[in-house]
């Protein structure tokens, strides 16, 4: 059965469909071909889900309450915020079915996310003394190597994939840039560029001088136009296996090549960098994704902001 034409027909409103069934064709409608395919990997996920929890719910059956049951199952093995993703992606296709009046009210209103208790986080982050360790124990031959990857990733903070798809002729060593504008798809046998997160996530980041010159010695003779550090399948464990034997040879907490981005935010949170500089560096779409991680740091500047303050009204 064409799909598209039941959507447009209004044809699920003469017959019962499952919830499922609509949802997986929504997503072949409006997310094949529209989102990269980490995104459209995550709603095929949720899609199992749906037809695990409730394979005989009739989207015309679908209220508040069985949504909110299904909700409240899909949290039990999953944390408060893995629900809300879950929602989420459920809300855009019932939005979607509502315009259409395939369903006759708005099953997500008022809806409550529940979640199992999340396990204990690990540091995301080394403080400036440890990442001075863990930064003077790599060692930087005259070939490109993963310890240099590393490296970089600290100094620019940026994402694993954005770093991967990295060339030479994205550096510019007169502004001490780098232009990010593609990511390396290090997920298949494929690989390729691809392209960024969002359109924020294109910018230019700012590089010292020190790394500037190292990398301008590293890359001389390398292609413009080929991944510097990509000459067959990367794998994220193999960088954070090296990252792992780095820490404990330094004897500092172990972190992943994603926690040196977080390092990278925090340490520049704490030199008393705005939090729209460190958004912008970091790529994100807005300043509250970057309160949202951080909101820890951002606390406890404002306590040291407090202090300041109450200094300064007692001398007056």
């Amino acid at each position: 059965m064409d799909f598209g034409q039941k959507l447009c027909g209004g044809f699920y409103m003469e017959n019962q469909v499952k919830f499922y069934e609509y949802y997986a064709e929504w997503i072949e409608l409006y997310k094949v071909g529209a989102v990269r395919d980490v995104t459209l990997a995550k709603y095929k996920m949720s899609l199992k889900w749906v037809r695990e929890l409730v394979p005989d719910l009739f989207l015309q059956d679908l209220d508040r309450k069985s949504y909110q049951s299904l909700l409240n199952q899909y949290a039990m093995t999953h944390e408060k915020q893995t629900t809300l993703d879950f929602h989420h992606q459920l809300k855009g296709a019932l939005r979607d079915a509502l315009d259409e009046r395939i369903i006759i009210s708005d099953p997500t209103r008022k809806v409550v996310i529940k979640g199992k208790t999340p396990r204990p986080k690990k540091d995301k982050y080394l403080n400036q003394f440890d990442l001075q360790k863990l930064l003077d124990s790599l060692e930087l031959t005259e070939q490109v190597s993963f310890d240099w990857l590393i490296l970089l990733i600290a100094k620019t903070g940026l994402r694993f994939s954005e770093a991967l798809a990295l060339t030479p002729e994205d550096f510019n060593f007169f502004n001490q840039t780098i232009s990010v504008t593609k990511t390396w798809n290090y997920k298949t046998n494929e690989g390729g560029f691809m392209g960024t997160k969002n359109a924020s996530s294109k910018r230019h980041v700012s590089i010292d001088w020190k790394t500037g010159m190292q990398f301008a010695q590293l890359i001389k003779d390398l292609p413009d136009n080929e991944p510097i550090f990509v000459k067959e399948r990367v794998f994220n464990s193999t960088v954070n296996n090296l990252l792992r034997r780095c820490c404990k040879k330094t004897g500092i907490p172990i972190i992943t090549v994603h926690g040196l981005r977080h390092t990278h935010a925090s340490l520049l949170l704490f030199a008393g960098v705005s939090i729209a500089s460190v958004a912008r560096r970091l790529g994100h779409a807005n300043m509250t994704t970057t309160q949202q991680i951080y909101l820890h740091i951002i606390q406890e500047l404002e306590n040291q902001d407090n202090d300041k303050i109450m200094r300064y009204l007692s001398g007056l």
